[in-house]
């Protein structure tokens, strides 16, 4: 198999991790978007969400992760040099773990809001989990410090010549569709769509970066 194919279908794997994590993030919160408390994501939708969505948005995280990992490492091979490679591979593997941990802490939060929401705790569902999500908001950060890197790094590279890409694809980088896509969800009305698809942002992003860099792929395929 040539390596123009492995990384063609190493992408597309990443597409389906994508299908994976975006689907998961569309289950656990979609729905009422009305709130009263400070966190804009603990709704009355999510209070109702049933069990096996967040169950399942939890599963499909594991599959997803795999998928991510098959591309994010292949792309890995558009890098010039091996010392480069081999720094992205690091800050790549070092990035994956935040992706289950936050998937996890919003899911257990939105599981048990919605648990005592249904049941005889209902006038605790709320402080608790905001306490919760108070409690453990340095995960944000820290998951933050661990993902971005990576992401960072690619587009550096692309930026200085130092991939087999030209330099404008700098631009095809998931953190910049991310910005794009977050002032778009500014024109978006309130809305069950609105809450999901914000939720699923960087699964969204992930899927333009993967998509872009197979179609340039595929547009130059004859000179690989």
């Amino acid at each position: 198999m040539s390596h123009y194919k492995k990384i063609t279908l190493a992408l597309f794997c990443g597409l389906l991790g994508c299908v994976c994590f975006g689907v998961g993030d569309w289950l656990m919160i979609y729905g009422d978007t009305a709130y009263s408390g400070a966190i804009s994501w603990l709704t009355t939708g999510t209070a109702q969400i049933a069990p096996w969505r967040n169950n399942l948005a939890m599963a499909l995280a594991f599959p997803g992760i795999i998928l991510y990992g098959i591309a994010l490492f292949a792309l890995g091979n558009l890098i010039l040099g091996e010392r480069k490679q081999r720094i992205y591979h690091y800050l790549t593997a070092f990035s994956l773990t935040p992706w289950l941990c936050l998937h996890l802490f919003y899911i257990m939060i939105l599981y048990g809001f919605a648990w005592m929401s249904g049941n005889e705790y209902a006038s605790a569902a709320l402080p608790i989990s905001e306490a919760v999500f108070s409690h453990f908001s340095w995960l944000l950060l820290v998951s933050e410090v661990l993902m971005l890197p990576p992401y960072l790094y690619w587009g550096w590279l692309v930026l200085r010549g130092q991939s087999v890409l030209p330099r404008q694809v700098v631009l095809s980088n998931p953190l910049i569709f991310y910005l794009v896509l977050k002032l778009l969800t500014l024109l978006i009305p309130d809305s069950a769509f609105r809450l999901a698809f914000t939720n699923g942002l960087m699964s969204e992003s992930m899927v333009l970066w993967f998509g872009s860099i197979l179609m340039w792929l595929y547009l130059h395929r004859n000179s690989k």
